[in-house]
């Protein structure tokens, strides 16, 4: 028998990739996922010898690096849980500012709303239900991808109209859109050895990467095809690698949109961009 506490610091400890308080946030997200405990609740002993044997499995894979949301199948998005898979991305806080300033700045009711490369659905499900009755439309080029993204509007009861695109090949045919939205790959390959071994090693590099030759190649295609897809005065809003916040404006005023800015996010780094057609 051991105090609930000192379980979570000593099973901790054993997650080297992370730093102390993260790692025991991700052995408590384990212990509430898998016996319904919660730090907050006070919990004087933790007989070890009654838990599940699942639950030693799961950690097992913690110490190789795996995500807990893969573990889990499942990452907290805007209020809300999405299924998550080897295909998917994790959704991230920085993806929550994009669509937190999109709902801000859109309250108009019934806007036409396309997300290209839509991963697990995070940002057109939670716009289908956070914004004014839209009509919300979501692209991939990722078939397994879409199968997750589907799943998701089922499970939260949002409407959302998915399709199989390569936006860099194909254009869909959803026009005319109030608001385009995308979270692209945008990390050169050669910024690989930056990354941690657990975003390297168990997230999709289809979602992820690009070639070193040409890092701007989505936010080309998608601004181009947005000038087609967009009504005039309608919105394009990126997700950014922090490192190209200025080549991505200057994309964006180079093909003729207007109002163009670059944000910051919590961490202040550039990390959105946004302009007008």
């Amino acid at each position: 028998m051991s105090t609930f506490q000192a379980l979570i610091s000593s099973w901790a400890s054993e997650l080297s990739i992370y730093e102390k308080q993260e790692a025991e946030s991700v052995v408590s997200w384990l212990l509430e996922h898998h016996l319904g405990w919660r730090r907050t609740q006070i919990l004087d002993e933790a007989d070890v010898s009654s838990f599940p044997q699942q639950l030693f499995g799961d950690f097992e894979r913690l110490k190789t690096g795996e995500p807990i949301q893969y573990i889990m199948g499942k990452g907290p998005f805007y209020g809300r849980d999405f299924f998550v898979s080897a295909a998917t991305l994790i959704p991230r806080n920085e993806t929550e500012e994009l669509v937190h300033l999109i709902i801000k700045e859109n309250p108009e009711a019934g806007l036409r709303i396309l997300d290209i490369g839509t991963g697990t659905g995070c940002i057109p499900i939670s716009l289908a239900l956070e914004m004014n009755n839209p009509e919300v439309f979501a692209v991939d080029i990722s078939e397994e991808a879409l199968e997750v993204a589907k799943k998701n509007a089922e499970a939260l009861n949002a409407k959302v109209t998915f399709s199989t695109c390569n936006i860099l090949t194909q254009t869909p045919e959803v026009t005319p859109l109030d608001i385009l939205v995308s979270n692209p790959p945008y990390i050169p390959e050669q910024e690989k050895a930056e990354m941690h071994k657990n975003v390297l090693d168990f997230e999709p590099g289809l979602a992820l990467f690009v070639s070193n030759d040409d890092p701007l190649i989505f936010y080309k295609e998608i601004a181009k095809k947005g000038k087609q897809l967009l009504k005039l005065g309608g919105k394009l809003y990126f997700e950014i690698n922090e490192k190209y916040g200025i080549q991505v404006a200057e994309l964006m005023n180079e093909l003729g949109y207007t109002e163009v800015k670059v944000l910051r996010d919590l961490n202040g780094k550039e990390r959105i961009a946004a302009g007008r057609r």
